[in-house]
């Protein structure tokens, strides 16, 4: 299996197992990149070039983190209406920027496949690479939080020992989520498996297909 991870034409050859452990790494670092100033309005610096997979993972993952903090922070106690509001509003662009870099992530996908030769009977995955990778980003999150709270010192008894035991099992499902993407772009190079993707079809924010706007 060839993947270019890189500008295209120009990138590295990676295996299947290749992948999986250069994008948490990508992840991990815009992850903590981020929480250098923990800030819900600092803007990314993407260390990647543009137009590579490496930039839209990183971009991705720090979309990702942002609406980690926004989903705490509306969940302050006391809030003002309006700021959780506002918060709301973020979250929902939030999400349509994820789901718009995920579809980019699988449209390079789309591309280092379209010349695959698909075997007679290849089955359909429950979901696209691209979907796949998302999962690992919001896991590789949850890791990042759960050893803050393992580590946090002003914690109640026992809270930290829970913590450990809930992270121990983050680390299995890291460690099943990743073999599992490697398996199914192996499967999907050698043909035993369709690369099918199916566009998300946003309808609370289209003007034409959400009634709150076209009744109004």
């Amino acid at each position: 299996m060839q993947l270019i991870f890189g500008a295209a034409g120009a990138g590295m050859p990676v295996d299947p197992d290749g992948f999986s452990v250069k994008t948490v790494a990508v992840f991990e670092q815009a992850i903590l990149d981020y929480h250098i100033n923990d800030s819900l309005v600092q803007e990314p610096v993407n260390p990647f070039a543009e137009r590579t997979l490496e930039y839209q993972l990183y971009l991705k993952s720090w979309i990702d983190t942002v609406q980690w903090h926004v989903e705490d922070e509306v969940r302050r106690p006391g809030i003002a209406a309006s700021y959780g509001l506002e918060l709301k509003r973020r979250i929902d662009r939030l999400n349509q920027e994820r789901t718009r870099m995920v579809e980019a992530i699988d449209d390079y996908f789309l591309e280092q496949f379209r010349c695959v030769h698909v075997a007679a009977g290849a089955r359909i995955n429950s979901e696209s690479p691209a979907w796949a990778v998302d999962r690992l980003a919001i896991l590789l999150l949850k890791i990042y939080h759960m050893q803050v709270e393992v580590t946090r010192a002003n914690a109640p008894a026992g809270h930290r020992e829970s913590c450990r035991d809930r992270l121990k099992l983050l680390y299995e499902q890291k460690a099943d989520l990743c073999q599992s993407i490697d398996e199914l772009l192996e499967d999907i190079a050698l043909g035993r498996k369709q690369m099918k993707v199916y566009r998300q079809i946003k309808m609370y924010n289209d003007p034409q297909l959400n009634p709150v706007f076209y009744q109004t």
